[in-house]
């Protein structure tokens, strides 16, 4: 049962105190940030009559941006601590608020900045004050030919409450009206089946547990899959006519345009995992070799090997692995995080009513913060030194960047933790001297490099299908879908396992499926980690560059900054480095089984 708050020892939790200096400063950032949203209301339609107002208003939107970040960053943090208590819930309800009034407030800025006269824009950014927004300004105008008139983007604007029915109804059926069967756990209990013991249950070492738990779960969201076809059909209709309004080729170029990202990316990615599916066929069968399995199936894909290996790691003795784990990225960045756990920047353990998962927060006034639910296992140090990456990556970002450049973009984003997480395989693979710790190891990073490269490709595949299907005038009902999910699985697990029909229902249980095109990132992340990792390693000129692209923030955009880097996303060679990483680890696992 978990502790109430003021149990927990005061080391072992954030101190969101640093962020403000009493509940006054609080009232007078509030009070400063009002004044500023109704000051920015009074330069709509005055952007073009002077540099001094052109300057006044985007200087504006910035500080007042900043000062509304930090609000709302504070109130939510100070809520998911303990998410019962209601004072705290009403504060980040009114940060939210005054989050939403003011993106109300700035609306007109950039309509107002495309319709500007090209050489008066280029007169305004020749001012040494006004340069420091040259680049926001050029990711506005690329943006251009696919933007409309002011009263047609005001109606595309009021479409979005619309637009997000699908995924609303999606997340109600699934997480609020679907109701799961109960199963036996091994110890022949009835459990009711729910989406947070179903990962536990998959990786049951009791072959009928697995089964029960993979059948029960599926054969749920086949009973309800015309609704969910319904909803994945909408959200990709809505997707669709987004992007053609817009005159965007495709609703995958309109996804990727964003970023500065080719549809190469994109497509070399599915191409290379295609070429390297035999790495993914040998480990599947290891697995079936080290259980004696006369066949796998694809509820056994989970199984965790070493079965009778534990691992048991505290936080004090997790902190103390990941200073010695991250050596090799020098001084500087270790000191940041032997800085981290003695600053209190880790909420670590798990108290009621506390918000669960974990995260990496904060606003560019404060240091990072994370957010946790630390067990004393494996998963849980891996939990941390990922977040701990993306804590890092934030410091630097905002510490070298000024506030309007200081966020990085999500096609980076994992880049960091992942390389926080490789080294620490890496390290803890050199230090063991057992075998079945090394088994257990190896398998645990090879689980997160399948189910992160190879599953979310698959993903991003069956993305790219059904999309294309739709855009070409075709209509996708559940048995459409469920076909595609099926071959797909089939292509990628079909060699070295038994592809039941009921695995092509999958397609209905993946929420992010309703965020179109956004699972390939964490599979491109992760391989440029990969790559960087070993680069890290093996030549102490990377950690330089490495620690470059980190302090970059959001200044460049991210397949330049990963080109400055070492790796270059738009070269196979790239994804095809980080496949060969696998394979090498594939076949130091089929030497430790043999022995």
């Amino acid at each position: 049962m978990a502790r109430d708050r003021s149990e927990i020892s005061e080391q072992y939790k954030w101190n969101l105190e640093d962020m403000y200096q009493g509940k006054d400063s609080i009232a007078k950032n509030i009070e400063l940030a009002e004044k500023s949203i109704n000051e920015i209301k009074e330069y709509e339609g005055k952007l073009s009559s002077s540099k001094e107002i052109f300057y006044n208003t985007l200087k504006l939107m910035e500080d007042t941006s900043r000062i509304i970040s930090q609000y709302y960053v504070y109130t939510h943090m100070k809520h998911h601590e303990d998410t019962r208590i209601n004072e705290n819930l009403s504060e980040a309800t009114r940060s939210e608020m005054m989050s939403t009034e003011f993106g109300k407030a700035t609306s007109y800025i950039v309509p107002e900045i495309l319709e500007m006269d090209e050489k008066l824009l280029n007169a305004y950014l020749e001012d040494e004050k006004i340069s420091h927004y040259k680049k926001m300004i050029d990711e506005i105008l690329r943006e251009k030919p696919y933007t409309l008139s002011k009263k047609e983007e005001q109606i595309m604007a009021a479409t979005a409450e619309l637009t997000s029915v699908p995924e609303s109804t999606y997340e109600m059926l699934s997480y609020a009206d679907m109701k799961f069967p109960e199963i036996t756990d091994e110890q022949g209990n009835k459990v009711r089946l729910d989406h947070f013991n179903y990962s536990k249950y998959i990786k049951s070492t009791d072959r009928r547990v697995r089964k029960e738990a993979y059948e029960a779960e599926f054969t749920t969201y086949q009973k309800y899959a015309n609704t969910m076809a319904s909803t994945l059909f909408g959200a990709i209709k809505a997707e669709i006519f987004s992007s053609s309004i817009r005159k965007y080729p495709s609703a995958l170029y309109a996804s990727l345009f964003t970023d500065n990202i080719s549809l190469d990316v994109y497509d070399n990615l599915i191409e290379l995992v295609h070429e390297n599916i035999k790495s993914l066929d040998k480990y599947t069968e290891l697995k079936k070799k080290y259980f004696k399995l006369d066949d796998m199936n694809m509820y056994d894909l989970y199984l965790p090997m070493a079965k009778d290996f534990k691992m048991e790691i505290s936080f004090e003795e997790a902190k103390e692995i990941i200073i010695e784990a991250l050596q090799p990225l020098g001084e500087d960045y270790v000191n940041l995080i032997k800085k981290a756990f003695d600053e209190r920047w880790i909420d670590a353990y798990e108290n009621e009513g506390k918000k669960g998962g974990a995260y990496s927060w904060g606003s560019y006034d404060s240091h990072p913060y994370i957010l946790m639910s630390y067990k004393d296992d494996l998963n849980s140090m891996f939990t941390l030194i990922h977040e701990l990456g993306h804590s890092v990556h934030s410091y630097l970002s905002r510490t070298n960047q000024p506030y309007l450049y200081s966020s990085y973009k999500i096609f980076v984003a994992e880049v960091a933790s992942t390389v926080n997480e490789t080294l620490l395989i890496k390290y803890l693979l050199n230090k063991s001297k057992d075998e079945e710790e090394k088994i257990y190891l190896l398998n645990y990073y090879l689980e997160q490099f399948r189910t992160t490269v190879y599953r979310q490709t698959l993903f991003a595949e069956f993305e790219k299908i059904v999309h294309e299907k739709v855009e070409s005038g075709e209509p996708m009902t559940a048995k459409d879908f469920t076909e595609v999910f099926y071959n797909l699985n089939k292509l990628y697990y079909g060699n070295a396992c038994i592809v039941e029909e009921l695995s092509g229902i999958e397609w209905a249980r993946i929420p992010h499926f309703y965020s179109n095109f956004y699972v390939y990132k964490y599979a491109t992340g992760f391989s440029a980690a990969s790559v960087l990792s070993n680069m890290i390693l093996n030549d102490e000129g990377s950690v330089e560059k490495y620690l470059e692209f980190l302090k970059s923030g959001g200044s460049e955009y991210p397949l330049d900054q990963l080109r400055k880097a070492g790796v270059d996303m738009e070269k196979k060679e790239s994804v095809d480095n980080a496949l060969k990483v696998f394979s090498s680890l594939v076949d130091e696992l089929e030497t430790l089984i043999s022995k």
